[in-house]
């Protein structure tokens, strides 16, 4: 007789290795010793629904349970977690303390047990919600058990699975929410259904019958944020930890003291009736806990125990705090265990997961297909890189169609051809871009074998999915072709209505438009180009004899096609859409976008005065050279103070570093240029007064009147790349802005900053020479940025300790990050920094201006009508 095949354990099921796992406990800590004396047979109801069966003494802790709980799960943050009476002789294992912020959970094995206790909680009725929040959670809960939605498959999970009272009723609503749930990973979805539940009013709350002193019956809860007050499943009151002074109990009374308000119409305490004492001292205890895990920085110490009398009660908070969780966790330099999150059928009210041996023969094949590792090909990552920055390119579009027509589009002052113009070509591409961001889903879904469907046809291919929709974008070329109208029609618009310029000014300044509004709405024109490098990738990855590599390049054919028929306006147009932008930080020049004119380069010179070596930022176009100085305004703009034409200017650069302007006309002024740390010398020839002196004065007065003037204008965004130059000392020419169009990249990377030495993930975007971090490609705008001009890019040394593969250092002056990719494909990609205008490698690309790059930075670049002369040799003549 053959003995059946053991049954899997939770710890199994979740990838647990066999040996000891990785508890609570400090590193390189077991749990404690087990008493000696008679073993007990403990069962812990897990929250997958499974029993397990833990052999303890009789006279062990029941910490010693749950650190071998904790243990068999491999539960790094077990601290959020309990143990709690279940039956008589069962215990069940929960969530105990619930963060305001899944994301404060940081790994992927807790948020699970976090999403399995919110599935419990709705099944059973604790966590009450309305009708759509309801189908909203439940979605999440079928993207993750059973992958991408099907209908009938996902109609006949509901109708064999029980996740919440009054299920069927909601049946469509939850296949409606279902179906945009396409490419979700499991961890996602838990996620996701973690981010709509923290928001719910009855999220984490246990209520405690109680009655106050009319008699009334009410209900009392504890959360992070103080206890709250309950009637029936609505919150009628809270009281916050700040402004609770004492909690206490006396036999059936719980009283709450609050610090004294003059504001305030409650009594100076507060007094609750309960069911018996024990209840009472109950609810005692979990507010304890709760205020010392959430409020306190560290474990309280104990309280040394009285000789001869007692009074009150001795009990504590004992463990670690959130805080300590936190810093734990990030600090800890062991080895994170992966877990394998397995898509089995479920049975049974509230979905609880069924064993290996109960599976039907099509649950089993998902299963061993979830258990193979992710693709390794190359092709897989661009396909991927076509993924996350075709998310990135939707929100952009988002911004527009509907941020921007929110804000300023539906206001009486904007007219109804930039309507027509903006929103009317706007919304087609936005409607296309969506369903091709779906197709792609799909198939990096089936690509990484995240979907129910793999099975059905050839999905490791992402060149059909490029070539149908390229094709399907041919009709909406007449809307591309209007986007340079677009810009154009915005600004006839604001110069004609102050109100409407105050409107887009006021949008620039929100969060959700990271990047100035010109920016985005060329965004339809550059992402062609994207589109076309990502296919070059492709091609030539792929051999001839490979089953995309046909559909590859006919799609690379028709991109090529679209992009050489928009090339010319395209240059064009980002150069008006340039001026357009410096037109907004400069002030004191008229028409600075004129027909004809051309920007070449912007970047800090240090100009020698009267009054010495003073810093000035130098625009260079092709007819004329500004230089300008930061008012310390409230607008942060730069006022001109000079303006030297082109035509007719002759240059000379000596030896001993000095550069001698002479404008012949009428007049002759110079300027002595330098960056050099103080070791040159400098000539300044006297200026001969003419009508308008070149519009060179620099006096006081001027300065005065021109932040006096300035005092009264609205804010100004401080952060453009004309702030960043003049901050970090450096220079941007109209070739690096478009190289940095060109290497737009966005996805996952995992930062660490210089001190820590835990790894963050955020959804990180590259583009107009910063770095935007958000926390998922979902969120409307980042959390913060960092501009990455000036910052040097290197591969981090042995003696930093970085043990990780795909880690790159970015680094200016002190400031030092890391960042850490998926893949080498896609650190490849991100080596685009190497070659970017932006940062610079261990070879300066753009270094330091110095004396002699001070120089070439204004004629490195052909001037019509300019001649260069040099006495004696240059060093490293070509540095730009």
């Amino acid at each position: 007789m053959v003995d059946p095949e053991p049954r899997p354990s939770a710890a199994q099921r979740l990838g647990a290795q066999e040996t000891l796992g990785i508890s609570t406990l400090d590193p390189g800590h077991r749990p404690p010793t087990m008493p000696p004396g008679r073993h007990v047979a403990i069962t812990v109801r897990m929250l997958d629904g499974t029993d397990e069966v833990f052999d303890v003494s009789q006279r062990a802790s029941g910490k010693v349970l749950f650190d071998l709980v904790c243990t068999h799960l491999n539960l790094v943050e077990g601290d959020y977690f309990g143990l709690e009476q279940y039956f008589h002789t069962v215990l069940r294992f929960v969530v105990k303390f619930f963060p305001p912020d899944h994301a404060q959970l940081l790994e992927e094995l807790t948020r699970y047990l976090f999403a399995l206790q919110i599935k419990h909680d709705l099944a059973c009725g604790r966590l009450t919600c309305n009708d759509s929040s309801a189908a909203l959670l439940v979605s999440h809960v079928i993207q993750s058990e059973i992958g991408d939605f099907e209908e009938s498959q996902s109609r006949q999970h509901l109708l064999n699975n029980s996740y919440i009272p009054e299920q069927m009723a909601l049946m469509d609503k939850i296949m409606e929410f279902h179906s945009k749930n396409v490419g979700q990973t499991p961890a996602e979805s838990d996620y996701q259904l973690l981010e709509v539940a923290r928001r719910l009013e009855m999220y984490g709350v246990r209520l405690h019958p109680a009655k106050d002193r009319e008699g009334s019956k009410l209900s009392l809860s504890v959360s992070h944020t103080g206890v709250l007050v309950f009637q029936g499943h609505t919150k009628i009151n809270a009281f916050n930890w700040s402004k609770v002074r004492k909690l206490s109990f006396k036999r059936k009374r719980f009283l709450i003291k609050l610090r004294p308000d003059l504001n305030s119409s409650y009594q100076d305490t507060l007094e609750f009736l309960m069911g018996s004492r024990d209840c009472c001292k109950v609810f005692w205890k979990i507010c304890v806990e709760y205020h010392a895990f959430f409020r306190l920085f560290e474990e309280p110490k104990p309280k040394p125990k009285p000789v001869l009398f007692t009074r009150g009660s001795s009990f504590r908070f004992s463990g670690r705090t959130q805080k300590q969780v936190i810093d734990y966790v990030k600090d800890s330099e062991f080895k994170k265990i992966a877990f394998d999150r397995y898509r089995l059928g479920t049975q049974g009210h509230g979905s609880i997961f069924t064993v290996l041996t109960q599976l039907s023969l099509q649950s089993k094949h998902r299963l061993l297909f979830c258990l193979q590792r992710f693709p390794t090909d190359r092709a897989y990552f661009i396909a991927k890189e076509l993924l996350t920055t075709e998310r990135t390119y939707l929100k952009d579009l988002e911004v527009v169609t509907v941020s921007f027509q929110d804000a300023v589009g539906k206001d009486e002052a904007t007219p109804e051809p930039l309507k027509s113009t903006i929103f009317s070509h706007f919304d087609p591409l936005y409607k296309f871009h969506s369903g091709f961001l779906r197709e792609v889903e799909q198939r990096l879904a089936l690509w990484e074998g995240r979907s129910n469907a793999h099975i059905k046809g050839d999905y490791q291919r992402i060149g059909d999915v490029m070539l149908k929709n390229l094709q399907g974008l041919k009709p909406l070329m007449a809307h591309l072709q209007k986007h340079s109208e677009a810009l154009v029609e915005l600004e006839k618009a604001c110069r004609a209505s102050r109100r409407l310029e105050v409107l887009v000014r006021d949008f620039e300044l929100q969060k959700v438009c990271y990047i100035p509004l010109n920016v985005f709405i060329l965004r339809p024109l550059h992402r062609l180009t994207h589109y076309k490098q990502i296919l070059e990738r492709l091609c030539k990855h792929y051999p001839a004899t490979h089953v995309d590599f046909r559909d590859s390049r006919a799609a690379l054919a028709d991109v090529s096609e679209v992009v050489a028929q928009l090339q010319a306006g395209m240059i064009k147009m980002e150069n008006v859409q340039k001026l357009l932008e410096l037109k907004k930080d400069l002030i004191g020049v008229d028409n600075l976008v004129t027909p004809g004119r051309e920007f070449i380069r912007l970047g800090c010179l240090s100009k020698l005065s009267g009054k010495g070596l003073q810093q000035r930022m130098f625009f260079l176009f092709n007819d004329v050279l500004l230089y300008t100085s930061r008012g310390m305004t409230a607008t942060n703009q730069f006022k001109v103070h000079g303006q030297l034409p082109l035509h007719g200017m002759t240059v000379s650069v000596f030896y001993i570093v000095q550069l001698l302007i002479w404008f012949y006309s009428r007049i002759r002024c110079s300027h002595a240029l330098s960056c050099v740390s103080g070791i040159n010398r400098f000539l300044n020839f006297p200026e001969s007064p003419t009508e308008d002196s070149c519009q060179e004065a620099e006096s006081e007065d001027d300065l005065a009147a021109s932040r006096t003037s300035l005092e009264r204008q609205a804010p100004h965004r401080g952060n453009t790349t004309v702030h960043v130059c003049w901050h970090r000392n450096t220079t941007v020419s109209m070739v690096d802005f478009s190289v940095a169009v060109e290497n737009q990249l966005s996805g996952n990377l995992l930062r660490k900053f210089k001190n820590s030495n835990g790894w963050q993930k955020l959804w990180v975007v590259f583009t107009n020479f910063s770095l935007f971090f958000y926390k998922t490609h979902q969120d409307d705008y980042p959390l913060a940025s960092l501009p990455l001009l000036g910052y040097s890019v290197t591969i981090p040394t042995e003696s930093e300790n970085i043990h990780k593969d795909y880690v790159f250092k970015l680094h200016f002056k002190s400031h030092v990050y890391y960042f850490r990719s998926e893949s080498e494909y896609t650190f490849e990609r991100y080596d685009v920094f190497r070659v970017s205008p932006s940062v610079r490698n261990s070879f300066p690309l753009v270094p330091q201006l110095t004396s002699l790059d001070s120089v070439h930075f204004l004629f490195s670049t052909c001037i019509s009508g300019t001649c260069v002369h040099r006495a004696g040799s240059m060093h490293n003549p070509g540095a730009f």
